[in-house]
């Protein structure tokens, strides 16, 4: 079993063009990115995938390991499934460029319940819900769920019941996403399928076509940056978490290739 880690990119993002290299504090948000999955010890081999020369040309003066892919890609899946179609592994963890906070250890963890469990083809990252008003915000996805299964993804919650209970089954989905390398390539020649079209959520392709996902759930959410108003969050969170403190430590003042 060989798993890796692929972190897809583009530079023309939607919500925040560009935001894949916006500065933070000298270095790339992508490179942040790379170096803390660089830091977790179960990670075999690391690569960004992307169709923007500019992105490769900025992470390879890093030591990056960059597919160039198609550009006609309208999702990091597909992206990585041309990227990794060649590559000699077992299962492949997708990290979203734009979680410039991911703990090193819950790629660890992530890679243990995947090496743990035989028989699931997908795997997501889930977190809390932190404040009521995240339940109606559409900026991020989550996900109702029958102990660690994945019934239903959403972005602006369809129950009616009190926050408290509601926090008792719905979390958050996060920007780590795993798949078994056979299943991803099948998966990406799917046609999608009408609740992922009008939510615009791919995770609902996998639970429409009939496929069990799995919830890793980590104890904590970080904020990422979809938005360019979400960057003053991030740097408030850092402010408040000595472990957060300490990894920005290490990415910032030490060399990881």
């Amino acid at each position: 079993m060989k798993q890796i880690v692929v972190i897809p990119a583009r530079l023309n993002s939607s919500r925040f063009p560009n935001k894949i290299l916006l500065d933070l504090k000298g270095i790339p948000m992508i490179e942040h990115v790379r170096r803390r999955v660089l830091l977790a010890k179960n990670v075999d081999d690391v690569y960004v995938a992307t169709c923007d020369i500019e992105i490769k040309n900025v992470l390879e003066n890093f030591g990056a390991k960059v597919i160039m892919t198609s550009s006609h890609h309208k999702n990091g899946t597909t992206r990585v499934a041309e990227a990794v179609s060649s590559i000699d592994c077992s299962e492949i963890i997708l990290v979203q460029g734009d979680e410039p906070l991911v703990l090193p250890r819950h790629i660890d963890l992530m890679i243990e319940k995947i090496r743990s469990d035989k028989k699931s083809l997908a795997w997501n990252a889930t977190g809390p819900i932190e404040k009521e008003e995240e339940l109606v915000r559409p900026s991020f996805v989550k996900c109702a769920l029958n102990e660690d299964r994945i019934l239903y993804c959403f972005r602006k919650s369809p129950s009616h019941n009190e926050f408290t209970s509601q926090l008792k089954y719905i979390r958050k989905i996060l920007g780590i996403i795993a798949y078994r390398k056979d299943f991803l390539l099948e998966f990406t020649k799917m046609q999608p399928t009408p609740i992922e079209v009008i939510e615009s959520i791919e995770q609902m392709r996998i639970i429409e076509k009939g496929y069990t996902m799995r919830s890793i759930a980590f104890e904590l959410s970080q904020p990422s940056i979809n938005e360019p108003q979400e960057v003053n969050d991030v740097w408030e969170y850092v402010k408040n978490n000595p472990e957060q403190q300490l990894i920005l430590d290490q990415v910032l003042n030490h060399k990881i290739s």
